[in-house]
C-alpha cells in the first residue's frame, strides 16, 4: 500500500506564488516511481498537470500549464514538488499528487489551493 500526501496548500493572493509538495505518507520514493500531478477545480473535471519521474527527474507538463507550473524533485526531503508562479483566481482548485505502482494508481487525499482576486 502506497499512500501519496499532498501538503502546501492555502489561501494566497493573485499573482503569488506556492509551492506544494508530494510525499509516500509513512514511505519514500522507490526506483523508477512517477508522480503525476492533476487538479479539479470546482464543477469541473481533474485535469492533468505534468509528471516527474523520480529516480531521472525526467519531466512532462501539459502545454497549457507550462510556464508558470514546474514540477521538480526535491531528493533532500524526498518529495515531489509543484511549484506554481502568478497565480490566478481560475487555479484555484484541489491539487492531488498520484503515484503508479504496478497496475494500481495510489491517489492522495489532495491540497486545497484558493487563489483570491
Amino acid at each position: 500500500q502506497v499512500q501519496p500526501a499532498e501538503s502546501g496548500g492555502g489561501v494566497v493572493q493573485a499573482g503569488d506564488s506556492l509551492t506544494l509538495s508530494c510525499s509516500v505518507s509513512g514511505g519514500t520514493f522507490v526506483g523508477d516511481d512517477m508522480v503525476a500531478w492533476y487538479r479539479q477545480a470546482p464543477g469541473k473535471e481533474r485535469e492533468v498537470i505534468g509528471t516527474i519521474t523520480c529516480d531521472a527527474g525526467s519531466r512532462h507538463s501539459a502545454d497549457t500549464m507550462r510556464g508558470r507550473f514546474t514540477i521538480y524533485r526535491n531528493y533532500h526531503e524526498n518529495r515531489a514538488c509543484l511549484h506554481m508562479n502568478g497565480l490566478k483566481p481560475e487555479d484555484t482548485a484541489i491539487y492531488y499528487c498520484n503515484i503508479p505502482r504496478g497496475s494500481v494508481v495510489y491517489w492522495g487525499q489532495g491540497t486545497q489551493v484558493t487563489v483570491s482576486s
